[in-house]
């Protein structure tokens, strides 16, 4: 009825450190993309449909962390590493749900995946995937050795034949990850052609600049998650998967405000202007 996940338990003398580490990543993360959001949202300046999208997303990495780093938190904290089979099978399914959201609902991209997905239908696939996962039977071992509850940990303590399951998990997988990834690289083709294009080589440099960041985020939040989904289970190992899904779970939340918001040239005055802004509002 319940796991044990192993959150760094192989280093027990650096749990405080670790504790204070990712309070601080979690307490970056939350500031860096809360204020982009409501900047985003309040600023009349910035109420464009790109700046819509940006401000979304960075909405969506707020819901992303708190389904995972909390708990991470307690368990170095309380040094207590039990989760419940629903708690767990909730978690999963969260993380999957958003994670879809955020490979289908890029600020950029938004309007070319939809053509290609439709979002119940991807809600559906996920929650039948969690179901079909957690009615695998477990063997002797609870012992989860990851950060959270994830796929690949998951079906390695499952007995009997998987191949079914992991079928599943390759096909929705595809779906989720695939599918987007190279609908995007199509799309960068397309634009890097456009751009070779350009009469002006100072127009050429600024816009394979922007491209180059967004290529960046792509080739991490897509690479960490081909690797991790679409491998096969034989492959794996769990220190591979801790290492990425650390890529998707701290490190693209922590960059993604950044690297979106140094080439938008509006949002980056909206935020040197914020603060005298909010300084008048407060005067008058």
């Amino acid at each position: 009825m319940e796991f044990v996940l192993l959150i760094f338990a192989d280093v027990p003398h650096l749990q405080g450190f670790l504790f204070e580490l990712f309070l601080l990543i979690y307490i970056i993360i939350l500031m860096g993309n809360g204020i982009i959001f409501l900047i985003t949202k309040l600023d009349p300046g910035l109420q464009t449909s790109a700046n819509f999208f940006l401000g979304n997303f960075s909405l969506l990495e707020i819901c992303y962390v708190p389904v995972t780093l909390p708990r991470m938190l307690t368990s170095l904290w309380t040094q207590r590493r039990t989760i419940s089979l629903v708690a767990c099978a909730t978690q999963m399914c969260f993380i999957l749900i958003l994670g879809a959201t955020e490979s289908i609902c890029s600020p950029f991209y938004y309007p070319l995946v939809m053509n290609f997905m439709n979002y119940r239908v991807c809600i559906q696939l996920v929650a039948g995937q969690t179901g079909q996962i957690f009615s695998l039977p477990i063997c002797d071992s609870n012992l989860i050795n990851h950060f959270f509850c994830d796929i690949p940990p998951i079906l390695k303590l499952a007995c009997g034949d998987t191949f079914l399951k992991e079928m599943l998990v390759f096909t929705v997988s595809a779906l989720f990850v695939l599918v987007p990834f190279l609908l995007i690289l199509v799309s960068n083709g397309k634009i890097i052609s456009t751009v070779l294009k350009l009469p002006s080589a100072t127009s050429r440099g600024k816009a394979f600049s922007t491209c180059s960041s967004h290529l960046t985020v792509v080739a991490l939040f897509f690479g960490s998650g081909l690797v991790t989904y679409l491998r096969p289970r034989t492959q794996g190992s769990a220190g591979t998967d801790k290492v990425l899904s650390l890529f998707y779970l701290i490190v693209m939340p922590v960059f993604d405000p950044m690297i979106h918001s140094l080439r938008n040239k509006d949002v980056m005055m909206a935020l040197r202007q914020w603060p005298c802004k909010y300084l008048n509002s407060l005067k008058n």
